[in-house]
């Protein structure tokens, strides 16, 4: 007999009358605001301006779930458009299923488009939100729990975590991979937090950490996993790109800090007229009537100016 372990919730879903209250949606949105929140926060203290993160995620944010849903569903496609299986649900996020590897690089394309917009550097950006997207991914991946899903192979450790049955699972007690997964990102948030902090990262490089750790503890934890997913070589194809996108990122930091050393000294340059300083609205007015002043003087046919 088993005396400890994490119980599974019965349902996913609640409900306030009508309106169901999904768990996993749930964690997702938590997870974007506390993102949203403190990377604000590092955005500002780098010399930025507020509302600036939460401006860019308008964009970052949709594009991130589109590109997660879609790495999942064409990596998974047996789930949605095989024999009996309803391609409707492919549409159905709320069950489930977001990959990391497509929110991430679709989400850094609607980050670019909300950089270039604002005239911000998206290298000093990514640097600021990078261990917010850690933390982010933490409470995320409780939603799992909140499915049933993603667990790893059987086990009877004290922290096991119980199963019902279900849909193609059998009860029982198994390993908590998300519960390995979200601790693993609350360390890697640490991490880059610290060597920020530390070794004042910058252009992409406290982003780049940030990859190249989460990868590195992904590599571990996707082997423990017992989900159906494509081998590639007696290996998850989820490993794989987690191998690749480590190397990736491990190179950009190394070449990043012999070309460009250092952190950026201006993140978000001013751009409009109301965001000057009084005194250069001032300097620059004086500016002007003296030159309006100097050009009546010079004009052909000017009377002098009244010296007495």
């Amino acid at each position: 007999m088993d005396f400890a372990y994490i119980p599974s919730p019965s349902t996913g879903v609640l409900h306030l009358g009508p309106l169901p209250l999904r768990g996993y949606a749930f964690c997702i949105i938590i997870g974007v605001f506390v993102a949203v929140w403190y990377g604000g926060k590092r955005w500002v203290a780098r010399g930025g301006k507020p509302g600036t993160v939460a401006d860019i995620a308008v964009w970052a944010v949709p594009f991130g779930l589109v590109g997660g849903r879609l790495y999942h569903v064409i990596t998974d496609y047996q789930l949605y458009f095989s024999d009996g299986e309803d391609w409707v649900d492919a549409f159905k996020i709320w069950e489930g299923g977001l990959g990391i590897w497509g929110a991430i690089a679709l989400g850094a394309v609607g980050a670019w488009i909300g950089c270039r917009r604002r005239g911000i550097p998206l290298p000093a950006y990514a640097d600021a939100i990078a261990p917010a997207i850690a933390i982010a991914q933490a409470i995320g991946r409780w939603g799992n729990w909140f499915n049933q899903e993603l667990y790893g192979k059987r086990t009877d450790v004290p922290w096991a975590l119980e199963i019902s049955a279900g849909t193609n699972r059998e009860a029982g007690l198994y390993h908590p991979t998300f519960l390995y997964e979200s601790l693993w990102c609350i360390g890697v948030a640490l991490l880059v937090i610290w060597a920020d902090r530390r070794f004042k990262l910058g252009h992409g490089r406290a982003f780049a950490l940030y990859v190249a750790a989460y990868c590195a503890g992904r590599a571990w934890i996707e082997y423990m996993r017992v989900d159906e997913a494509h081998h590639f070589l007696g290996l998850r194809l989820n490993v794989w790109t987690a191998a690749v996108v480590f190397v990736c990122a491990v190179l950009y930091f190394v070449v990043s800090s012999r070309v460009r050393p250092g952190r950026e000294e201006v993140v978000e340059p001013e751009r409009d007229a109301s965001a000057r300083k009084p005194k250069d609205d001032e300097a620059e007015a004086q500016a002007e009537d003296a030159a309006s002043e100097g050009a009546v003087t010079a004009a052909p046919g000017a009377e002098p100016a009244d010296k007495t």
